[in-house]
Protein backbone atom coordinates (compact mmCIF):
# COMPACT_ATOMS: atom_id res chain seq x y z
CA UNK A 1 0.00 0.00 0.00
CA UNK A 2 1.39 3.52 -0.74
CA UNK A 3 1.29 6.63 0.47
CA UNK A 4 0.00 10.31 -1.29
CA UNK A 5 2.09 13.02 -0.92
CA UNK A 6 1.78 16.60 -2.78
CA UNK A 7 5.09 18.11 -4.44
CA UNK A 8 5.72 20.17 -1.07
CA UNK A 9 8.69 20.75 1.61
CA UNK A 10 7.79 19.46 5.16
CA UNK A 11 6.74 16.25 6.43
CA UNK A 12 3.59 16.76 9.18
CA UNK A 13 3.95 13.28 9.79
CA UNK A 14 5.71 9.66 9.02
CA UNK A 15 4.72 6.33 9.88
CA UNK A 16 6.24 4.04 7.79
CA UNK A 17 4.85 6.11 4.74
CA UNK A 18 5.04 9.89 4.69
CA UNK A 19 2.63 12.71 3.77
CA UNK A 20 4.11 16.29 2.53
CA UNK A 21 2.65 19.11 3.39
CA UNK A 22 2.93 22.81 2.57
CA UNK A 23 4.59 24.66 5.27
CA UNK A 24 2.18 27.89 4.84
CA UNK A 25 -0.88 26.98 6.67
CA UNK A 26 -1.55 27.35 10.35
CA UNK A 27 -1.73 23.69 12.31
CA UNK A 28 -4.46 22.95 14.66
CA UNK A 29 -2.34 22.58 17.91
CA UNK A 30 -3.98 18.65 18.86
CA UNK A 31 -2.46 15.71 20.14
CA UNK A 32 -1.98 13.50 17.25
CA UNK A 33 -2.95 9.80 17.61
CA UNK A 34 -2.12 8.33 14.26
CA UNK A 35 0.68 7.36 16.18
CA UNK A 36 -1.77 4.78 17.86
CA UNK A 37 -3.35 1.16 17.32
CA UNK A 38 -7.25 1.21 16.91
CA UNK A 39 -8.99 1.01 20.70
CA UNK A 40 -9.62 -3.30 21.15
CA UNK A 41 -13.34 -1.72 21.23
CA UNK A 42 -14.04 0.31 17.77
CA UNK A 43 -12.13 -2.42 16.04
CA UNK A 44 -14.08 -5.33 17.55
CA UNK A 45 -16.97 -3.21 17.07
CA UNK A 46 -15.96 -2.52 13.62
CA UNK A 47 -15.80 -6.57 12.93
CA UNK A 48 -18.82 -7.05 14.08
CA UNK A 49 -20.90 -5.21 12.33
CA UNK A 50 -19.11 -5.32 9.50
CA UNK A 51 -19.72 -9.17 9.31
CA UNK A 52 -23.41 -9.34 10.32
CA UNK A 53 -23.96 -6.40 7.88
CA UNK A 54 -22.10 -8.15 5.22
CA UNK A 55 -24.30 -11.39 5.62
CA UNK A 56 -27.49 -9.40 6.39
CA UNK A 57 -27.53 -7.07 3.59
CA UNK A 58 -25.94 -9.78 0.99
CA UNK A 59 -29.84 -10.23 -0.90
CA UNK A 60 -30.26 -6.30 -0.63
CA UNK A 61 -26.96 -5.80 -2.31
CA UNK A 62 -27.53 -8.79 -4.90
CA UNK A 63 -30.86 -7.15 -5.75
CA UNK A 64 -29.63 -3.75 -5.93
CA UNK A 65 -26.08 -4.92 -8.18
CA UNK A 66 -28.99 -6.99 -10.69
CA UNK A 67 -30.64 -3.58 -11.25
CA UNK A 68 -27.35 -1.39 -11.72
CA UNK A 69 -26.17 -4.18 -14.59
CA UNK A 70 -29.90 -3.65 -16.32
CA UNK A 71 -30.03 -0.30 -16.48
CA UNK A 72 -26.05 0.54 -17.17
CA UNK A 73 -23.10 -1.14 -18.81
CA UNK A 74 -20.43 -1.84 -16.70
CA UNK A 75 -18.59 -3.49 -13.35
CA UNK A 76 -21.46 -3.35 -10.86
CA UNK A 77 -19.04 -1.82 -8.39
CA UNK A 78 -16.96 1.39 -8.43
CA UNK A 79 -13.09 1.31 -7.03
CA UNK A 80 -11.51 4.54 -5.64
CA UNK A 81 -8.55 5.39 -4.71
CA UNK A 82 -8.93 7.20 -1.07
CA UNK A 83 -6.59 8.90 1.05
CA UNK A 84 -6.68 6.84 4.82
CA UNK A 85 -5.34 6.55 8.16
CA UNK A 86 -1.08 8.07 8.25
CA UNK A 87 -2.18 9.32 4.66
CA UNK A 88 -2.16 6.01 3.13
CA UNK A 89 -3.63 5.37 -0.20
CA UNK A 90 -6.23 2.23 0.01
CA UNK A 91 -8.78 0.87 -2.88
CA UNK A 92 -12.86 2.07 -1.32
CA UNK A 93 -15.24 0.06 -2.61
CA UNK A 94 -18.98 1.30 -3.78
CA UNK A 95 -21.68 0.41 -5.42
CA UNK A 96 -21.44 2.08 -9.07
CA UNK A 97 -24.01 4.97 -9.10
CA UNK A 98 -22.51 6.72 -12.54
CA UNK A 99 -21.58 5.61 -15.96
CA UNK A 100 -18.81 3.57 -16.65
CA UNK A 101 -15.42 5.87 -17.15
CA UNK A 102 -16.75 9.26 -16.38
CA UNK A 103 -14.61 12.20 -16.85
CA UNK A 104 -14.23 13.70 -13.23
CA UNK A 105 -12.82 16.81 -14.61
CA UNK A 106 -16.97 17.87 -13.13
CA UNK A 107 -16.03 16.57 -9.89
CA UNK A 108 -12.66 18.13 -9.48
CA UNK A 109 -13.76 21.71 -10.05
CA UNK A 110 -16.57 21.10 -7.75
CA UNK A 111 -14.82 20.19 -5.08
CA UNK A 112 -11.95 22.92 -5.81
CA UNK A 113 -14.94 25.32 -5.87
CA UNK A 114 -15.96 24.45 -2.15
CA UNK A 115 -12.89 24.65 -0.79
CA UNK A 116 -11.98 28.03 -2.39
CA UNK A 117 -15.52 28.81 -1.26
CA UNK A 118 -14.46 29.13 2.32
CA UNK A 119 -11.13 30.31 1.77
CA UNK A 120 -12.27 33.74 0.02
CA UNK A 121 -15.44 33.96 2.56
CA UNK A 122 -12.66 34.12 5.54
CA UNK A 123 -13.20 30.63 6.90
CA UNK A 124 -17.54 31.07 6.71
CA UNK A 125 -17.95 29.48 3.66
CA UNK A 126 -21.74 30.71 4.28
CA UNK A 127 -22.36 30.77 0.41
CA UNK A 128 -21.52 27.20 -0.53
CA UNK A 129 -22.64 24.17 1.41
CA UNK A 130 -21.49 20.90 0.84
CA UNK A 131 -24.10 18.92 -1.82
CA UNK A 132 -23.78 17.07 -4.62
CA UNK A 133 -23.70 17.86 -8.01
CA UNK A 134 -27.55 19.02 -8.65
CA UNK A 135 -28.66 17.65 -12.23
CA UNK A 136 -25.34 15.17 -12.82
CA UNK A 137 -25.95 13.68 -16.25
CA UNK A 138 -23.14 11.21 -15.23
CA UNK A 139 -25.65 9.40 -12.58
CA UNK A 140 -27.31 6.39 -13.61
CA UNK A 141 -31.67 5.94 -13.07
CA UNK A 142 -32.31 5.30 -9.97
CA UNK A 143 -28.66 6.57 -8.65
CA UNK A 144 -29.36 9.28 -7.29
CA UNK A 145 -31.72 7.66 -4.82
CA UNK A 146 -28.78 4.86 -3.74
CA UNK A 147 -26.69 8.06 -3.81
CA UNK A 148 -28.59 10.72 -1.09
CA UNK A 149 -29.57 6.96 1.25
CA UNK A 150 -25.61 6.43 1.44
CA UNK A 151 -26.71 2.56 0.29
CA UNK A 152 -23.87 2.82 -2.76
CA UNK A 153 -21.58 2.91 0.51
CA UNK A 154 -22.65 -0.31 1.83
CA UNK A 155 -20.00 -2.03 0.22
CA UNK A 156 -17.23 -0.38 2.67
CA UNK A 157 -18.03 -2.33 5.15
CA UNK A 158 -15.35 -4.74 3.52
CA UNK A 159 -13.39 -2.26 4.05
CA UNK A 160 -14.00 -2.00 7.22
CA UNK A 161 -13.70 -5.65 7.52
CA UNK A 162 -10.11 -5.56 6.40
CA UNK A 163 -9.04 -1.94 8.54
CA UNK A 164 -8.90 0.48 5.86
CA UNK A 165 -11.84 1.54 7.22
CA UNK A 166 -13.90 2.16 10.40
CA UNK A 167 -17.38 2.43 11.21
CA UNK A 168 -17.17 5.45 12.79
CA UNK A 169 -14.83 8.39 11.17
CA UNK A 170 -13.84 11.14 8.70
CA UNK A 171 -14.82 10.34 5.37
CA UNK A 172 -11.49 9.21 3.16
CA UNK A 173 -11.02 11.90 0.60
CA UNK A 174 -9.84 11.68 -3.04
CA UNK A 175 -6.52 12.32 -4.06
CA UNK A 176 -7.46 15.24 -6.17
CA UNK A 177 -9.39 16.31 -3.36
CA UNK A 178 -6.16 16.40 -1.17
CA UNK A 179 -4.56 18.34 -3.52
CA UNK A 180 -6.15 21.39 -2.30
CA UNK A 181 -5.94 21.05 0.67
CA UNK A 182 -4.75 23.37 3.31
CA UNK A 183 -2.25 22.18 5.93
CA UNK A 184 -4.50 22.15 8.94
CA UNK A 185 -6.53 19.79 7.16
CA UNK A 186 -4.12 16.89 7.58
CA UNK A 187 -5.44 16.46 10.96
CA UNK A 188 -8.18 14.60 9.42
CA UNK A 189 -5.93 11.30 8.84
CA UNK A 190 -4.57 11.17 12.04
CA UNK A 191 -7.31 8.39 12.68
CA UNK A 192 -8.71 6.12 11.01
CA UNK A 193 -11.72 6.87 8.12
CA UNK A 194 -15.28 5.94 8.53
CA UNK A 195 -18.52 5.20 7.04
CA UNK A 196 -20.29 8.05 9.04
CA UNK A 197 -19.15 10.52 11.45
CA UNK A 198 -19.75 13.55 13.00
CA UNK A 199 -20.70 16.29 10.38
CA UNK A 200 -22.79 13.43 8.49
CA UNK A 201 -25.17 13.37 11.76
CA UNK A 202 -24.93 17.60 12.05
CA UNK A 203 -26.15 18.42 8.87
CA UNK A 204 -23.94 17.47 6.26
CA UNK A 205 -25.89 18.91 3.10
CA UNK A 206 -26.11 21.94 4.81
CA UNK A 207 -22.70 22.68 5.75
CA UNK A 208 -19.16 24.12 4.42
CA UNK A 209 -16.41 22.22 3.53
CA UNK A 210 -14.77 23.85 6.17
CA UNK A 211 -17.65 23.73 9.26
CA UNK A 212 -16.77 19.74 7.45
CA UNK A 213 -13.07 19.74 8.66
CA UNK A 214 -13.59 21.57 11.78
CA UNK A 215 -16.41 18.54 13.03
CA UNK A 216 -13.80 15.54 11.92
CA UNK A 217 -11.58 17.16 13.91
CA UNK A 218 -13.53 18.20 16.99
CA UNK A 219 -14.33 13.91 16.32
CA UNK A 220 -10.82 13.26 16.50
CA UNK A 221 -10.46 14.97 19.86
CA UNK A 222 -13.35 13.77 21.63
CA UNK A 223 -13.60 10.44 19.81
CA UNK A 224 -14.92 7.75 22.61
CA UNK A 225 -17.21 4.99 22.44
CA UNK A 226 -20.57 7.21 23.78
CA UNK A 227 -19.60 9.68 20.87
CA UNK A 228 -19.33 6.72 17.88
CA UNK A 229 -22.46 4.77 19.55
CA UNK A 230 -24.31 8.28 19.65
CA UNK A 231 -23.11 8.92 15.88
CA UNK A 232 -24.45 5.27 15.23
CA UNK A 233 -27.68 5.63 16.10
CA UNK A 234 -27.90 9.21 14.53
CA UNK A 235 -27.12 8.15 11.47
CA UNK A 236 -30.20 6.08 10.34
CA UNK A 237 -31.81 9.46 11.10
CA UNK A 238 -30.21 11.55 8.95
CA UNK A 239 -30.14 9.44 6.25
CA UNK A 240 -34.04 9.43 6.63
CA UNK A 241 -33.75 13.28 6.54
CA UNK A 242 -31.50 13.65 3.36
CA UNK A 243 -33.50 11.35 1.58
CA UNK A 244 -36.76 13.47 2.43
CA UNK A 245 -35.29 16.39 0.80
CA UNK A 246 -33.88 14.97 -2.11
CA UNK A 247 -37.47 14.02 -2.98
CA UNK A 248 -38.84 18.10 -1.93
CA UNK A 249 -36.29 19.21 -4.65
Amino acid sequence: MRSYSTDTQSTIFDIGKKYHWNVTDQLLDIEPVFGRKMPVWKRSIDIAFAVTGIIFLFPFLLLIALLIKIVSPGPIFFKQERVGFGGKIFTMFKLRTMAHNTDTTIHKEYLASLINADENDNGTGSTRVMKKIENDSRVVPFGKILRSSGFDELPQLINVLLGDMSLIGPRPPIPYEVDQYKNWFSDRFDIVPGLTGLWQVSGKNNLTFHEMIRLDIQYIRNHSFWLDLKILLLTPVAIINIIKDSYRK
